[in-house]
């Protein structure tokens, strides 16, 4: 039996919206010499990359669980600090409640009308 006035979600939708209101599911920085590192966004890590960082005994475990080994050692190679990377999981955080504060990321362009509650 449907409820009037309930909304349904879908999920796919609203990851879609998510990720559009936090800049996407990986946060992307630049580096030591302008080279550009990868890493999930915290909102949508795997639980095994948020364990592994949770996990880390220090900025060098940190880091690497951050980048995985191979960008880890690029990372370093060209000049940077290990401790530095959490700056930009710290930064994507903040960035993320900023664009969440309102409860909702996005009002979907494609709604049927009607007004919708915060």
């Amino acid at each position: 039996m449907s409820k009037p006035n309930k909304k349904r979600y879908v999920l796919a939708q609203v990851r879609e919206q998510y990720a559009e209101a936090v800049g996407g599911d990986e946060v992307e920085f630049e580096g030591p010499g302008g080279e550009v590192f990868t890493m999930p966004h915290p909102l949508f890590a795997p639980s095994e990359w948020s364990q592994a960082v949770e996990d880390a005994e220090d900025d060098e475990e940190m880091a690497r669980a951050m980048l995985g080994d191979e960008q880890y050692d690029r990372y370093v190679g060209a000049g940077g600090q290990p401790g530095d990377v959490n700056f930009i999981r710290m930064a994507a955080m903040e960035d993320m409640k900023g664009a969440l504060k309102s409860g909702r990321p996005t009002r979907s362009s494609t709604s049927s009308g009607g007004s919708r509650k915060q």
